[in-house]
């Protein structure tokens, strides 16, 4: 992963030169999750890997508003005219969030497995904090293959929810996710926008999907199999060809 950059309070890393292309990591997410798009797109964009303060916030504002309007005074400060948004689980919502309000400001939005009609966290329950056989069953539902559940990913996830701090946080901004439905916002949505789901995905089934393909209008659906909630880890390859193929045909 390139060293961050820090500007004003924004946190971030970027590769290559061109129009920019922002990714947005979900609740559990870090920005190596997009280590591959960053390397295959960093001759075409400007691909910026940007540090949502999912714990940073007052906790009065953690929500999901409040982190689009952090990527709305990232875009701001950094003078972009045009974006294009890239955002998996909780990323693709605030992407979605933002877009809706600024969409003059979108050149496309990629989501893959994004909240904003329907998310199953964690599956049946929240993970027992003491419990790290426990939360390891609960994150390998987020992928098809459950070797893709490192000890250092089980790790990092049994800090945060040990956390007091990170645990309001976090729980506040599943509610958020909840309660913020973009149902009746999304045929308003007119930007080209590019679906890519996992056939296995537990945390925003397949149907999930379906539902954004039907009331996006310029929108472009792509499933891979044997794959979960987070296509860009598990079949980076594949993802990339998929989205690199869209974007040739769009741009």
């Amino acid at each position: 992963m390139l060293g961050f950059k820090k500007k004003h309070e924004f946190n971030f890393v970027e590769k290559g030169e061109g129009e920019p292309l922002i990714l947005l990591h979900g609740l559990f997410g870090e920005l190596s999750n997009f280590d591959s798009i960053m390397n295959h797109f960093s001759n075409k964009f400007r691909v910026i890997g940007m540090a949502l303060p999912l714990y940073e916030m007052p906790i009065i504002s953690t929500n999901i508003k409040s982190l689009a309007k952090h990527l709305e005074e990232f875009i701001e400060h950094l003078k972009y005219d045009k974006v294009h948004l890239l955002g998996n689980s909780l990323g693709g919502h605030i992407g979605l969030v933002y877009a809706a309000k600024k969409p003059s400001k979108i050149a496309s939005l990629t989501l893959t497995g994004s909240s904003g009609l329907y998310e199953s966290a964690f599956g049946a329950g929240f993970p027992r904090r003491e419990d790290k056989a426990f939360l390891r069953k609960r994150i390998e539902q987020t992928f098809y293959d459950p070797k893709m559940v490192t000890d250092e990913l089980v790790n990092e996830c049994h800090e945060a929810v040990n956390n007091k701090e990170k645990l309001i946080r976090i729980l506040r901004l599943a509610k958020s996710a909840i309660r913020h439905n973009m149902r009746n916002e999304l045929p308003m949505l007119t930007f080209p926008t590019c679906l890519i789901w996992g056939k296995n995905d537990n945390i925003t089934p397949p149907h999930v999907a379906d539902e954004f393909h039907e009331k996006i209008t310029d929108s472009d659906l792509f499933w891979i199999d044997k794959c979960g909630h987070a296509p860009m880890m598990e079949h980076p390859e594949t993802f990339n060809n998929l989205l690199e193929q869209w974007y040739n045909k769009k741009f």
